[in-house]
């Protein structure tokens, strides 16, 4: 069975500027990285994005040529097998686990994340996610830009 700590990817690293200031030692932005070069991940991010007019949320898209991915410690690989979320701890969230995160710092959605966090159901849903994420990654061609194929126009 999955567990929420099979899907942190280890310690946080520090932030480039003054002092010895750490991702775990201050209170942070959620950071979701997000494939832009995927239709239907960048309308689904977009939607999200619409609904974050306070600005509580960092988007990257690491389809993008500034996406600067070793800032947060990752390979794109990663990334692009499975949604992430850097939550306020520092910690990464990925998959459903990363949607719950997401969702809770989202209006409309935060209800929705708390429900599913409390209910246990997140981890079930990271089963459904996983194939998902398997699905997309096959029909995602163009490896080297970053971008998958949902047969789905392109911009």
């Amino acid at each position: 069975m999955s567990t929420r700590a099979d899907h942190k990817l280890g310690p946080a690293l520090p932030i480039a500027g003054a002092g010895v200031t750490t991702l775990a030692s201050q209170p942070l932005k959620p950071v979701v990285l997000y494939d832009g070069g995927c239709p239907f991940c960048r309308r689904e991010m977009d939607h999200y994005r619409g609904l974050d007019r306070a600005g509580r949320v960092v988007w990257v898209d690491i389809a993008s040529p500034g996406a600067e991915l070793d800032r947060y410690g990752i390979a794109a690989e990663q990334t692009m097998a499975r949604f992430h979320v850097r939550d306020a701890r520092g910690q990464w969230q990925t998959g459903a686990w990363g949607f719950a995160e997401l969702w809770s710092h989202l209006p409309y959605f935060s209800v929705l994340g708390r429900l599913l966090r409390r209910l246990r159901l997140v981890g079930p849903l990271d089963l459904a996610y996983r194939r998902f994420a398997r699905w997309r990654l096959r029909r995602r061609t163009g490896c080297a830009s970053g971008a998958c194929d949902t047969g789905g126009p392109r911009p």
